[in-house]
């Protein structure tokens, strides 16, 4: 830092400068990731409340109602209002809330959690701040969790189980109702990451499409991740952890000595926490309510399973399973597809590379003109890696 600031036309001219090689939600260029361009009324939102703290919510005491708003209207939508719960920093704080809850609803000594191979590397996280011990289990041929694994690697150590409802890789559920069983059967708790699926799958559903059963009014469920900052369309910081009722979260729950003379509370990880991020959760489900939101679903989803179509049609490239949420996976037996990212990435398409497959999510800022020039590249780049 220099001795002597600089005028703010100056900096904000190198910010513009400096940042001007990344790329952009609108270009429509970004193709693997799960976040999107935030609405414009979050934005305006976000910008106007930007002091408020929720850290403090003795300061801020209409903010902190707002979010007590936001995570009933979120339980409604996952079927149980009565929910309990915060918006913290996005799916990775949620899903540690969600262990640490269960660590010290359940051991103080460890123990071991059954995740699916394709869960988030949060809960290796988790497992390294709370000292659980992580059992993977398989999938079966739909890249879910394989339910008789599951049951197998159940033991007297076990402490809870995690399905995924819109996995990271291919956007898939796990058979969260046979999960919710298992869990009843013996004892477990069970939490449910929806980072992703928690904003598709419930308007799928009352569009009339086939969606899975994943929420609360599955009885073993007791903890739910969602992300507003995904498809809710929210300014980042915005991910969810929900709980099924209060006695649970009162495993997270600390008092804070020097706010409020004590009698401040606070259940998230972190303690300054960003209270523009709820109030533009809350305008974004007040102002787009279920029909608003059913609408960016369907239109994500089509554009989904055309771009599916599109690409089976393509020589070489098939997908890797029939989208269940707004991702596909792309894969091909006749080129590598290590090379075919690469080469899409030369071209200015932003994708997810996975071991055996690229993967597309056709998140809200996708348009279908995008989709058609990224096809057009895509079937350039297979020609040419042809020879």
């Amino acid at each position: 830092m220099r001795e002597k600031g600089e005028p703010a036309e100056a900096v904000l001219k190198e910010i513009e400068a400096r940042l001007s090689r990344d790329l952009t939600f609108n270009s429509g260029k970004i193709l693997g990731s799960m976040c999107t361009s935030p609405h414009e009324l979050a934005r305006q939102v976000y910008a106007k409340f930007l002091e408020k703290n929720l850290g403090d919510p003795g300061l801020f005491p209409a903010t902190a109602q707002l979010e007590n708003e936001v995570i009933q209207m979120l339980g409604a939508l996952l079927s149980h209002p009565q929910a309990l719960g915060n918006i913290v920093t996005g799916g990775t704080e949620a899903n540690v809330l969600a262990m640490w809850a269960f660590k010290n609803s359940r051991t103080k000594n460890g123990g071991e959690i059954i995740i699916p191979v394709s869960a988030h590397c949060s809960f290796d996280k988790a497992a390294d701040l709370l000292g659980f011990k992580i059992v993977r289990v398989g999938l079966n041929s739909r890249f879910q969790v394989d339910v008789e694994e599951v049951r197998r690697a159940v033991s007297p150590r076990t402490v809870a189980l995690v399905g995924i409802a819109g996995t990271t890789g291919l956007g898939v559920v796990d058979p969260i109702p046979e999960l919710s069983e298992i869990a009843q059967e013996n004892e477990l708790l069970l939490h449910v990451d929806a980072a992703f699926g928690g904003f598709v799958l419930p308007f799928l559903k009352e569009l009339g499409y086939e969606a899975p059963e994943f929420d609360f009014q599955l009885p073993g469920v007791c903890s739910i991740t969602i992300d507003p900052h995904k498809m809710g369309l929210a300014p980042i910081p915005a991910g969810g952890i929900l709980f099924r009722d209060s006695e649970l979260k009162r495993k997270v729950t600390w008092r804070v000595p020097y706010l409020a003379g004590g009698e401040t509370e606070q259940s998230t990880f972190v303690g300054s926490r960003s209270g523009a991020s709820v109030i533009a959760v809350w305008a974004l489900l007040k102002h787009l309510g279920r029909e608003g939101y059913r609408k960016i679903v369907e239109r994500c989803m089509r554009l989904t399973w055309k771009l599916a179509e599109e690409v089976r049609q393509i020589d070489g490239l098939d997908i890797m399973t029939e989208p269940v949420t707004n991702v596909i996976g792309i894969k091909s037996e006749s080129v590598n597809i290590k090379r075919v990212a690469e080469a899409l990435r030369r071209l200015g398409w932003a994708v997810a590379l996975f071991p055996r497959h690229i993967r597309i999510v056709v998140m809200p800022h996708i348009r279908e003109e995008h989709l058609e020039k990224f096809l057009q590249d895509l079937k350039r780049v297979i020609i040419d890696l042809k020879g």
